[in-house]
């Protein structure tokens, strides 16, 4: 972005058309001890020096790559990323590619978009797929604004399982702040009912039914019936799908879903302290119109060459802002052209042994740490790669018990269910090795020995 200054008559009259005099008087909110602090700054250091002190700094930090064993998951996964992803991402002309908005102009980066979306339509099933969004948790909040904006406002109720993931619950919760749109269902629904129980919840006034696969707990459900109730009542379902799962397991769109959203970090992105990351959402043809992001599609150009347009896109800044079905200005484009490349490297084949891998390592998890005096599955349903592990002392001490050991136990449940006391969330993929399960298993032991 480029700064361009302007003379003190300029900025007067910028003043002036905003009400106030001077420069001081737009902090006038800001209470005045606060407002121009003193900094309290080390002496200035050469770059040499700096880049010394940054790495010191640096040593300190344990990550899960070279100095943790990781079973922490709970949304964001360790999976092995292939080399060519990071080597293909540096290429200037991917680093350096933004939102296309002159499109014909930039082949490179809408082929890789097509790609993108033509993946993820196998991968899921569904029809068409846009070009992504920021992280999970929008597409879902953006399925709400699809269904939403497909019943003109008429139906404003959003039934949402309560073992969706409670992150894509609050970015829902914030999404629907002033649309007049209630969400139900996360009471009077019990953790360990089966996804039916959702049905009674659906109503004439039900726009959108959105449940997760595997569930947050891991736990997986066909929900064929679900649907075929909430399309019963009228109403349009979106599976929040994880997307290594959906390489073994069947698709959503097998199922009936009308949109199918979900997290892509796990497709060859790393953890990165939790982001950036990538949003993928899928949908059939018919609802393709209030889609938010955008769409490529392949055409020839007046030569008979293969082209690639942007066939669709509903952003405000590309029309009428009353007529966009969302303000989201990224499509996380480079992130998307690492899932792309992740799924072409792996292929199908791929892809399906490491869906494998993970659910075999984790069923040995799971029998291995159930065998241990005080702690057992909290649930008797199959799961993919995730459990949830009853344990016999709060999980806040287990995890620290097992940080000493160099060991990122799981995520405590009873952070967002309080009645999931002791519950812990236990994450295992194709990184964990059956002797950094049998380690894991034998330091447990220790705590509930204590």
């Amino acid at each position: 972005m480029t700064y361009i200054p302007i003379s003190p008559k300029e900025r007067d009259a910028m003043l002036e058309k905003i009400g106030v005099k001077t420069l001081d008087d737009l902090f006038k909110d800001v209470p005045a001890k606060h407002r121009f602090p003193e900094l309290d700054l080390p002496p200035a250091l050469t770059e040499m020096e700096a880049a010394a002190e940054l790495a010191d700094i640096a040593s300190n930090n344990e990550t899960v790559r070279g100095d943790l064993i990781s079973f922490l998951g709970a949304g964001m996964y360790n999976h092995y990323i292939p080399s060519v992803i990071d080597h293909m991402l540096r290429r200037g002309e991917f680093y350096t590619a933004y939102t296309p908005y002159q499109p014909e102009i930039s082949q490179g980066t809408l082929q890789a978009i097509f790609e993108y979306q033509s993946l993820m339509s196998v991968l899921t099933g569904m029809e068409v797929s846009n070009a992504s969004h920021y992280d999970g948790a929008t597409a879902a909040a953006e399925a709400v604004n699809l269904a939403f904006a497909q019943f003109r406002g008429k139906r404003t109720k959003v039934v949402v399982s309560p073992s969706l993931h409670p992150q894509y619950r609050d970015v829902i919760r914030t999404y629907t702040q002033g649309m007049g749109v209630e969400v139900a269902g996360e009471t009077g629904v019990h953790l360990e009912d089966g996804p039916e129980a959702l049905t009674s919840q659906v109503d004439d006034k039900t726009c959108l039914v959105i449940v997760q696969y595997p569930d947050f707990f891991g736990r997986i459900y066909d929900y064929t019936k679900l649907i075929e109730d909430a399309h019963a009542k009228g109403a349009l379902v979106c599976v929040v799908a994880n997307p290594t799962a959906l390489a073994m397991l069947k698709t959503p769109a097998a199922m009936g879903a009308d949109v199918v959203v979900g997290e892509a970090q796990p497709l060859g992105i790393p953890m990165w302290y939790g982001g950036p990351s990538l949003g993928f959402f899928t949908t059939s043809k018919k609802y393709v119109h209030k889609m938010a992001g955008r769409l490529v599609g392949e055409t020839v150009d007046n030569r008979g060459q293969r082209a690639y347009v942007l066939t669709l896109t509903a952003r405000e800044q590309h029309i009428k802002r009353e007529r966009a079905t969302s303000n989201i200005c990224s499509n996380q484009g480079l992130l998307a052209l690492g899932a792309a490349i992740y799924m072409s490297v792996l292929g199908k084949t791929g892809m399906g042994q490491v869906a494998n891998l993970c659910y075999q390592k984790a069923h040995y998890a799971a029998e291995t740490l159930s065998k241990i005096p005080g702690y057992g599955l909290c649930f008797s349903d199959p799961f993919f790669h995730e459990f949830s592990l009853c344990c016999p002392k709060p999980v806040a001490e287990i995890n620290a018990h097992l940080l000493d050991h160099g060991i990122l136990g799981g995520y405590d449940l009873s952070q967002d269910y309080p009645s999931l006391q002791n519950h812990m969330l236990i994450a295992v993929t194709e990184m964990n090795s059956k002797e950094e399960i049998d380690l894991l298993a034998e330091i447990l032991a220790e705590v509930s020995h204590d």
